[in-house]
């Protein structure tokens, strides 16, 4: 495994969501508070803007069409077609004071869609479907994050940063519907204000969480036991996706602070970073919401 490199030096106020995009062979990923989507292509080395929006972007997904499903403040979920966004859904009631943040799409095509807390603390996860219909599927979260299927497709991951945890769930893909929730792991290092944020698993089932405040990313087996850990040269890491023709290049996320601020000093704050592996990764799911 090679050490980590900066590949983009944008400083992202708090850089999310990578994503490989497979039909343009680049590296999609997200600087939420100020909603923006940049793409690199590892080939030329050429970073570019593919969205530049007017509000927060918590997440997105690319799409069969090649479309962008942006998850955005308030609850609502735009498509990104041709330079034209169309709605999906205008807000949802209980998110007007806060915003979306990690999404995943599901081998059938919906959306997961976990939120921040809102002002009474409470977070949420939510499922899309390929209709447009939105419907709850978590209440009682502390703050809604990674995501991530088994390679079976038979159970899904789910973090919770501000409980310091990560879930495994039963899923159903002819339905969507979640069961039989356990505790994958619980965070517990001394420092109160690492947790486990961004999450994605790899095809040999092994579950990678990004760790904020932790300047690491940390490899689990699939019974929670830490079996590696790359340290990156900033604190605050939120997510990492694999890419590449044979998925065996991790792209991280990092941040320079919270939302709306800078306040990390660290040279490589905010950076995209990229380390070459021979563990390879699975392709990300894309979502089909074509209202």
């Amino acid at each position: 495994m090679s050490k980590p490199l900066v590949v983009s030096n944008i400083k992202c106020h708090i850089g999310e969501n990578p994503i490989w995009h497979p039909l343009e062979k680049q590296i999609y990923w997200l600087d939420i508070p100020i909603g923006v989507i940049y793409g690199y292509n590892p080939k030329n080395g050429i970073v570019k803007k593919i969205f530049e929006g007017d509000c927060a972007i918590g997440g997105f997904t690319i799409q069969e069409d090649s479309s962008l499903l942006l998850f955005m403040e308030k609850g609502a979920v735009k498509i990104w077609r041709n330079s034209k966004l169309t709605n999906v859904i205008d807000e949802i009631s209980i998110l007007k004071d806060t915003r979306f943040n990690d999404v995943i799409a599901d081998p059938a095509g919906r959306v997961f869609c976990g939120t921040m807390p809102d002002k009474n603390g409470s977070a949420y996860l939510f499922l899309l479907d390929i209709n447009g219909e939105i419907k709850l599927v978590l209440d009682n979260v502390g703050l809604s994050n990674g995501m991530g299927f088994t390679p079976d497709k038979q159970q899904m991951y789910f973090t919770d940063s501000k409980k310091r945890k990560i879930s495994i769930f039963n899923y159903n893909k002819k339905s969507g519907s979640l069961s039989n929730q356990r505790t994958f792991l619980e965070v517990k290092e001394k420092n109160p204000y690492l947790v486990p944020d961004g999450l994605t698993v790899d095809s040999e089932g092994y579950v990678w969480s990004a760790q904020w405040n932790g300047g690491c990313v940390k490899r689990y087996s699939p019974k929670g036991k830490e079996v590696m850990k790359i340290i990156l040269p900033t604190e605050k890491i939120t997510s990492l996706t694999f890419a590449g023709e044979n998925y065996q290049d991790i792209y991280i996320t990092s941040a320079l602070g919270e939302e709306g601020t800078i306040e990390n000093e660290e040279s490589e704050a905010g950076a995209l970073f990229n380390v070459k592996t021979e563990i390879a990764g699975l392709p990300e799911n894309m979502s089909k919401i074509f209202v």
